[in-house]
């Protein structure tokens, strides 16, 4: 049966495509301005059963942009405030909770842990967000990734596309490099935005770990690439047998 807080969805969809996302698992990694708000969109289209995974604790500088991020969950997991949040939207809601940060080995085991119907890459480390990519397209586990938000504040740019046409994207180019290393030039699909960004609003450091820079964003850019994000997964998990 359908709830009846789904039915403005219902009434968009009808009820065989409902009651299809209400039958998927999806696995969302990384949950920050981009991930959060994806896996809040993706819950609220009806999914039944989502992973979401994140070791990060919530930072004030996090406010701007973060769906868990407030003053009163400040140094909390930001994958437990997460949580609370999303059954509170779906009670029903099949969700595993993985405060962890994985790569290499570790990636691998989520990956084969279940089977996955759709694959959510929210990472912003690049060793991780690689492997992640290389594990599922070897696997042909379908796999959506967002390339960087940060830096940049005009959403008409955002695109969806292969990451081999990518351009003007530092987080991009660098998964094509890795990418192409390992054999593999086209058959991602990502989400980005090829608008030039303002390098001196980049900031290289060494206390950013496991990321090597610190790139200013606005509330809005990384909530729209999350929603984009979300976008291709409900539609294109429409169309999964």
């Amino acid at each position: 049966m359908i709830p009846y807080w789904m039915s403005r969805t219902q009434l968009m969809l009808g009820d065989g495509p409902v009651k299809q996302l209400m039958q998927k698992n999806v696995l969302v990694i990384g949950l920050g301005g981009v991930g959060g708000i994806c896996a809040e969109m993706i819950v609220r289209a009806g999914i039944g059963k989502l992973t979401i995974v994140d070791n990060d604790t919530i930072d004030a500088s996090n406010i701007n942009r973060q769906i868990p991020a407030l003053h009163s969950t400040l140094s909390k997991s930001k994958a437990q405030v997460l949580a609370v949040r999303l059954l509170d939207i779906n009670p029903l809601l099949e969700l595993t909770i993985l405060e962890a940060f994985v790569e290499d080995d570790s990636m691998i085991q989520l990956i084969e842990k279940e089977k996955w119907d759709y694959v959510v890459d929210c990472i912003d480390t690049l060793s991780a967000k690689v492997d992640l990519i290389k594990g599922c397209m070897d696997r042909k586990i379908h796999i959506i990734s967002s390339m960087g938000a940060g830096g940049k504040i005009d959403p008409a740019q955002i695109k969806i596309t292969d990451l081999s046409k990518t351009y003007e994207c530092n987080l991009a180019r660098y998964v094509r490099k890795r990418l192409q290393a390992v054999g593999i030039k086209k058959g991602l699909k990502v989400v980005f935005s090829p608008e030039k960004p303002d390098q001196s609003r980049i900031f290289e450091t060494e206390n950013a770990f496991p990321k090597k820079s610190i790139i200013g964003t606005l509330s809005y850019m990384p909530a729209i690439f999350g929603c984009t994000v979300a976008s291709v997964v409900i539609r294109d998990l429409m169309a999964i047998d």
